[in-house]
């Protein structure tokens, strides 16, 4: 897999957008192969980010995200120089995190 994600954090005024993308394959278990055999399901099923530590966003997703998914959110209160860290969880229960620094 290639690199798990890519996070841009911006500060304007009192609120931070974050933007994510997730390289993620993302099968929704439908699809057939080329030999006609189903491919197994495989999506990103919970999100979670922290603004220094303390959890401000939670989701849930299910197979019909796209593939290599792109989140954006705003985030109160946090300011240049503070850390947002996401992380994804999927259903065959790999895990990544990323970091990104608050510009």
């Amino acid at each position: 897999m290639a690199d798990p994600m890519r996070i841009r954090a911006q500060a304007a005024g009192d609120k931070t957008t974050v933007r994510v993308l997730m390289s993620h394959e993302m099968e929704t278990g439908q699809r057939k192969d080329s030999a006609g055999k189903t491919i197994p399901a495989w999506f990103i099923q919970e999100i979670t980010a922290q603004l220094n530590g303390k959890t401000v966003l939670t989701a849930e997703w299910g197979p019909a995200v796209s593939k290599n998914p792109f989140l954006q959110f705003t985030v109160k209160g946090a300011k240049a120089g503070d850390k947002i860290a996401v992380t994804w969880r999927d259903n065959r229960g790999e895990s990544r995190t990323d970091e990104a620094t608050v510009s």
